[in-house]
């Protein structure tokens, strides 16, 4: 069984509108704005914030080459599939780059600091279909080169033509910078990464597992999401370019699955109610756990203002669940509910345990671009490496929770499969 959400709730019913949030505005809103007035109801603008870096490169990129160190990291498009853009992203720096391609390290940044070391790598990027990246010889061979590196590798690119004056701004993945085509990639000083380099040359293993042995091997999602992207693991023939924003789906979801299936399952269940919290560039997350057998939902709650939800008066919410035996199609809410779903996997398989798990989050106007789901995974696994607070009773558990959230209890309950499953489940107890 799946759920899908989608409601839309009067804001008064969570805090008192402010002036921002009671104005009305035409289609026009950004141009009768320009960035100066907030009219969007978000405490920065985001359009403006993308422009400032977009001029910090643009004088680089118009010298027709660009050098710098790639983090490692590499792109690949989705708009054009099957014939897709890719390659390497490339600062204009030097040095150690690792930073801008590692989020597990970003939460004690702002979203300005993120979307600067994100909007400044370039995409330097070549047209290739994606069952034949290697008709593009050299150029795909040095994308892979950096593909495989285990640290920072230096990038020396000639471009065919002048960027285009855009930077990349994606639900799904980091933000990124202007589109370059290059006519020639040369790389230097990457050093190949073993883990990478032994699923890449096993021709006869499937992408399946060699996600499941790469994470075994201690590899993080997002080497194991680049070397997917890249058409770098599965038997051979089978070889293609994946979309990045595909690729990070695809990782969360198969390394999801096989933890609970393979251990989750198969261990006993929590025995007291817990809650984990943690809140952070204008998101508040909420991980209740109950003592009953695997089931999941995550719901989230986008404010006024935020990006999601132009409406100036309504929080809108959507969520998707599944129940013991999982899920047989894509979930609603997208690539976050994959992620989120990793992060507590995670955590019941480093304790043994199996729990009903409850994802609640909230998103507020000062959370103004889209980060990538990578914040969904970090932010989760953030909250659950604290200790939680443990209640004995479900309903002391709810009460705690909700005393957290600025929606109405009333509001979660009603979308929510797990918390309306449980409350008939009470119902019915007082009958036995």
């Amino acid at each position: 069984m799946v759920k899908r959400i989608k409601t839309k709730i009067p804001v008064e019913k969570v805090f008192k509108a402010t002036k921002e949030i009671r104005l009305k505005v035409g289609s026009s809103i950004c141009l009768a704005c320009r960035g100066a007035k907030l009219l969007c109801g978000k405490s920065s603008c985001p359009v403006m914030i993308r422009l400032a870096y977009f001029k910090k490169v643009l004088p680089i990129l118009n010298e027709g080459s660009v050098y710098g160190a790639s983090p490692p990291e590499v792109f690949v498009g989705w708009k054009t599939y099957p014939n897709v853009y890719v390659g390497p992203l490339v600062p204009p720096n030097k040095g150690d780059t690792s930073l801008m391609a590692n989020p597990s390290l970003w939460l004690d940044l702002s979203i300005s600091d993120i979307a600067e070391i994100r909007t400044s790598l370039i995409r330097e990027s070549f047209k290739v279909h994606v069952r034949k990246p290697w008709s593009k010889g050299k150029l795909y061979d040095e994308t892979l080169e950096v593909t495989l590196s285990s640290r920072p590798a230096y990038v020396d690119a000639v471009l065919e033509r002048a960027p285009k004056a855009e930077v990349l701004i994606d639900s799904e993945v980091q933000p990124m910078g202007p589109l370059a085509p290059v006519k020639s990639i040369y790389v230097t000083g990457a050093r190949g990464d073993r883990r990478l380099e032994k699923v890449f040359y096993d021709y006869d293993l499937k992408a399946s597992d060699a996600i499941r042995a790469l994470y075994a091997m201690k590899t993080s999602v997002y080497s194991i999401v680049r070397l997917m992207s890249i058409g770098g693991m599965g038997i051979i023939k089978n070889r293609k370019l994946v979309p990045t924003r595909w690729s990070i789906t695809a990782v969360d979801d198969t390394l999801s699955r096989y933890i609970i299936n393979t251990y989750v399952k198969k261990s006993p269940l929590i025995n007291e109610y817990r809650v984990y919290e943690y809140s952070k560039l204008g998101n508040k997350f909420i991980i209740l756990m109950l003592p009953h057998s695997w089931e999941y939902e995550s719901i989230e709650a986008w404010f006024p203002g935020t990006l999601w939800n132009p409406d100036s008066r309504n929080v809108a919410m959507i969520g998707d669940w599944e129940g013991y035996h999982g899920r047989t199609n894509y979930a609603s809410m997208g690539g976050c509910y994959y992620a989120a779903r990793l992060a507590v996997t995670e955590k019941l398989k480093q304790e043994g345990r199996q729990a009903a798990v409850l994802v609640l989050r909230e998103i507020y106007g000062d959370y103004i671009m889209p980060l990538g789901v990578w914040l969904v995974r970090e932010m989760t696994r953030k909250a659950l490496s604290s200790e939680p607070t443990k209640f004995g009773s479900l309903e002391e558990a709810l009460e705690y929770v909700f005393s957290k959230l600025k929606i109405p209890r009333n509001e979660w309950v009603k979308n929510s499969l797990i918390l309306s499953n449980l409350r008939k489940q009470v119902k019915i107890t007082n009958f036995l």
